[in-house]
């Protein structure tokens, strides 16, 4: 993960979710904070299986 990588997205992997994420973190508000801590969590579970697209493959021998 580069250092300009948001620490949410080793959680939320998927494009859709982090774009979603980025609209979230733009609202204000308490139901705002409410949906968006809501929706941190839910999206953590969903991708908790998923690989993080911000690690490379390259293996070194």
């Amino acid at each position: 993960m580069s250092p300009s990588t948001p620490v949410l997205h080793r959680w939320i992997k998927t494009d859709c979710g982090r774009a979603k994420l980025a609209e979230l973190q733009q609202r204000t508000g308490p139901i705002a904070h409410a949906r968006l801590t809501w929706f941190i969590l839910i999206a953590a579970l969903r991708d908790w299986h998923l690989p993080n697209p911000d690690q490379s493959d390259v293996s070194t021998s």
